[in-house]
């Protein structure tokens, strides 16, 4: 009896072991897609070419995402300091942007996604703003992952936005202002912290990208350029995220 108890204890042991050395996806990505115009630059092509291999790539990191069981995904698309690039460049995005209902939509829909901004849309021309809010109306109903673009975006300016909102809801002007009522003014709202931000091109910084969420994020700065991004890198950085050990400061 005791050899047959200490041989279902050892078992059970090894169950639980193998249990927790299951991998877990994250459930959020935020990621920073750094490199268009250097992979332009250093494939011979036009500046807008990066861009255009860029967005594509959005659409292939995304279907693995899905795969790997990420419900959610933030992409830092087009920040607050991006306004000082080149007129052309500028005008070449926000095409992108105006006729993004068109082209994507089909896609969306096949997988599930469903579209919401992170920013502040009100630098947007009408065009784009009708764009971008159609095509959040058009895929609120998907449930199979959340793709959230960060467009006009600059964390200090979410910040800033999110307490002079907090302000304008209160009834007493004098009470301190909670986390739970400040988060629910972000951006973000309704969506949880990004597990993990991946920085591509190999600069190892978050240029503003998500500070307040960002608070326990394991961060990845691979080398590659948004465009160059495959899926054995992407998967594993995952698996490299599954090895690290995240405390919460306990």
């Amino acid at each position: 009896m005791i050899v047959g108890h200490v041989l279902f204890l050892h078992k059970n042991m090894a169950e639980n072991q193998n249990e927790t050395k299951q991998p877990k996806s994250p459930r959020c990505i935020g990621i920073i897609m750094d490199g268009n115009r250097r992979w332009a630059k250093d494939n011979g092509l036009e500046t807008w070419q990066g861009h255009d291999a860029g967005a594509k790539k959005l659409r292939e990191v995304t279907a693995w995402a899905i795969e790997a069981g990420v419900t959610h995904l933030i992409v830092y698309t087009f920040s607050t300091e991006n306004w000082n690039r080149p007129e052309s460049e500028i005008n070449f995005l926000m095409q992108k942007l105006a006729g993004s209902v068109e082209s994507e939509m089909p896609w969306l829909i096949e997988h599930g996604v469903k579209m919401k901004l992170v920013g502040d849309k009100n630098r947007f021309e009408p065009k784009v703003k009708d764009s971008l809010t159609l095509i959040e109306a058009r895929t609120a109903s998907h449930n199979k992952i959340t793709l959230a673009l960060a467009l006009n975006y600059g964390g200090r300016d979410e910040i800033l936005r999110a307490i002079n909102k907090c302000i304008l809801n209160r009834k007493d002007l004098l009470a301190p202002v909670t986390e739970s009522e400040f988060t629910a003014a972000l951006d973000t709202a309704g969506m949880p912290d990004p597990d993990m931000i991946i920085r591509t091109s190999g600069e190892q910084r978050l240029s503003g990208f998500l500070p307040w969420q960002s608070v326990y994020s394991e961060l990845f700065f691979p080398s590659i350029n948004w465009p160059g991004m495959t899926r054995e890198i992407f998967f594993g950085l995952l698996e490299e995220y599954n090895r690290r050990q995240r405390r919460f400061g306990a």
